[in-house]
């Protein structure tokens, strides 16, 4: 009996293998296959006579088959499975290409669905490789608008609409949690119809309807949750922590460099929040290079000077190093003890006297929890169970997006003072539109450093074509013999037969073998392990590497400022924001830089696209303009919500559905506390 809770394995015709490719896909249980949603259809809906077809539709034709049979292609060595499809008003003929088995599931006078586009000229049509369905009443994948769903290797889209089809009775044991008023106010559609359309849609009434009522739940849990993180912080205290005006002007005045008016603006409202007794709840968002950190050492400075202690958590061991090394600097003129810990370090650092020791896991631990260290810069080892505080006061995380709700409460628990909550700052260099990150991140305040220190070089943007490849090449030859060094970015890690996008795999290898024999190429991907990355960053950054290839993994965080040169393969295969932020790597000095934009895709609307970077520095106004031509998905980091689920199918560019979805929000905290008292902090609902 199957239930929502069912294991996949425990369906028809799903073995051990295939339940490894389900689960590959975030598929466990019954319910995990009903919300895995299509990501688009194809339209089989309209059956047409044989007669009527004409070559270049995609069309449904049902007939009976006739003279089936496979035979091997004398050029290729290929079997063809060949047959004839007859109506009332002629006949069709159709060809499979190395699919012969399609001989033993079909038989002569069969009557049958075939779906596909019709190939050939006016007097000789025919069907290649259609989709084919026996006759029936409920057809899956003909006749109908038939959904496609994202595979992984091994699993077909057969396979996955007939597993669906076997779970899809189950939808009425879904307890739909919308109440029935706010249904009827904006006349969406019940939950279990919304998943039964969503996979097989009768017509497009009914898929828009579908698509409706399941962007709506997702982000009316998405502002729910807004407001539970809210309700959540309203119950604590947090310790008031007095403004330092001698010590911050004195950390100022030996920065090297003038604050902007954007980052005094930003400051202060820190500092503002930080003597309240209310947690500080805010959202530090700066471009590339716009000074963040400056910004969060004043913040944590007054922490220290009023003998409360800071935990800064980064996602990677390079960019929490990185903090370490940058904050000695900046808060040296004070007397502060900083620490590193992360998997592979564990380093302490007076900032007066510049006396530092390497430390074991336990003797830093120690020092933490005594409240010795008032700055712990670190990773997730920060969440480790034996690391504990003394007097947590503030809490930094950076590139905020990158950590789920339950990492930063397990930090707030860490804090050494009952009752209290640390002061929450969050940091991104993603630029975000206002609107976008005021829905994105609804529980919190909003400071945004919109200026570059005016001494900031802006790095010089080309767009390359083929003819001007190998002068860039001769450029950055010169570049690097004068020092300096570059990165190569690709969009994908294995080589793509279909998309022929440049992979770094290959493309390190080009490089080393055919253009720089001369020179060390690194390589960096997302499937390199953490000590193997940390190896191949060490190496780059004491300039042993001097070109580096990498994926999107340099996107945040990585620091070498003597990395000048960047070139992005596939260039029109990124948003405009997530190329600003791999630009951002290489504007880290007094160095002049360089980013070489190269795309495979020589469409004029590509080249319009990718001029805006050319012409542009600003990262707000670009994730402006992504957000209008592709989408919030498109915007680095966000295809993450933060809040422990993904959108799946709603989109953060809907403005007026984010609206209607706030106001739902607080309907029902205030008229249905039922609804709210359901859910879990950064857990989405699950009715089943």
């Amino acid at each position: 009996m199957l239930s929502l809770a069912t294991p996949v394995e425990n369906l028809t015709r799903v073995g051990k293998t295939v339940s490894a490719k389900l689960k590959r896909l975030g598929v466990f249980n019954v319910s995990d296959l009903l919300h895995y949603y299509p990501f688009r259809y194809d339209d089989f809906s309209q059956i047409k006579k044989i007669a009527d077809i004409q070559t270049g539709e995609i069309v449904t034709v049902k007939g009976k088959i006739e003279l089936l049979a496979n035979k091997r292609s004398p050029r290729k060595k290929l079997m063809i499975t060949e047959c004839f499809l007859t109506d009332e008003t002629g006949s069709l003929k159709v060809i499979w290409f190395g699919q012969p088995f399609i001989a033993k599931v079909l038989k002569n006078n069969d009557e049958v669905y075939l779906a596909g586009r019709v190939e050939g000229d006016l007097f000789n049509l025919y069907l290649k490789n259609p989709a084919y369905e026996k006759m029936s009443l409920d057809t899956a994948h003909t006749a109908r608008l038939v959904p496609i769903y994202s595979l992984t290797e091994g699993l077909t889209q057969k396979q996955l609409r007939f597993l669906i089809k076997q779970a899809l009775p189950l939808v009425k044991e879904i307890a739909d949690w919308l109440p029935q008023a706010i249904r009827k106010d904006y006349q969406l559609i019940e939950l279990g119809d919304a998943l039964f359309n969503i996979h097989f849609p009768k017509n497009q009434k009914a898929l828009i309807l579908a698509e409706q009522r399941l962007k709506f739940n997702e982000l009316l849990e998405l502002q729910l949750q807004n407001q539970l993180l809210k309700k959540e912080l309203d119950k604590y205290r947090s310790p008031r922590l007095a403004f330092n005006e001698a010590a911050t002007q004195k950390i100022v005045n030996n920065l090297g460099f003038a604050l902007t008016n954007s980052q005094k603006k930003c400051a202060w409202q820190i500092l503002q929040d930080l003597a309240k007794d209310k947690p500080m709840n805010r959202l530090l968002e700066g471009d590339v290079g716009s000074g963040k950190t400056a910004v969060a050492a004043l913040a944590i400075a007054n922490c220290a000077l009023n003998g409360y202690q800071t935990a800064l958590l980064a996602p990677t061991e390079i960019l929490a190093t990185q903090h370490f090394q940058t904050l000695q600097e900046i808060l040296k003129v004070i007397d502060c003890n900083i620490a590193l810990k992360t998997a592979g370090k564990n380093q302490a650092i007076n900032t007066a006297d510049q006396k530092s020791a390497s430390l074991t896991k336990a003797k830093l631990n120690r020092s933490v929890s005594e409240g010795e260290i008032h700055l712990t810069i670190g990773t997730h080892a920060l969440l480790e169970e034996k690391v504990a505080f003394n007097n947590l006061a503030l809490v930094i995380i950076d590139e905020q997006h990158r950590f789920g709700v339950e990492q930063r409460k397990a930090l707030r628990e860490k804090s050494g003072l009952p009752a209290t909550a640390p002061h929450l700052l969050s940091m991104t260099a993603t630029p975000i539109p206002r609107t976008l990150a005021l829905t994105l991140y609804g529980d919190l305040e909003l400071s945004v450093i919109d200026e570059l220190p005016p001494s900031r070089k802006k790095p010089l943007t080309r767009l390359i074509n083929d003819e001007n490849r190998e002068q860039t090449y001769d450029f950055i030859l010169k570049q690097i013999k004068a020092g300096r060094q570059a990165f190569v970015i690709c969009p994908l890690i294995e080589e793509s037969d279909k998309l022929g996008v440049k992979a770094v795999t290959e493309e390190q290898q080009k490089l080393a073998e055919e253009i720089f024999p001369q020179l060390k190429i690194g390589l960096l991907h997302g499937r390199l392990k953490p000590k193997e990355k940390e190896a191949v960053m060490k190496e780059f950054l004491e300039n042993k590497i001097q070109i580096l290839v990498a994926t999107s993994v340099v996107e945040v965080g990585v620091n070498v400022p003597n990395a000048n040169v960047m070139i992005i393969e596939g260039a029109q295969r990124f948003g405009l924001a997530q190329l600003h932020q791999f630009r951002g790597r290489i504007n880290r000095s007094h160095h002049q830089s360089y980013c070489f934009l190269f795309s495979d895709n020589p469409s004029e609307k590509s080249k319009e696209r990718l001029k805006t970077l050319v012409n542009c520095y600003d990262g707000f106004k670009l994730a402006e303009e992504d957000l209008k031509q592709r989408g919030a998905g498109d915007l680095t980091g966000l295809k993450q919500s933060g809040f422990g689920f993904n959108l799946k199918i709603a989109s953060l560019s809907d403005v007026k559905l984010i609206e209607q979805t706030k106001q739902t929000a607080v309907t029902i905290i205030k008229d249905f506390p039922d609804v709210y008292q359901n859910m879990t902090l950064g857990q989405s609902i699950h009715p089943e």
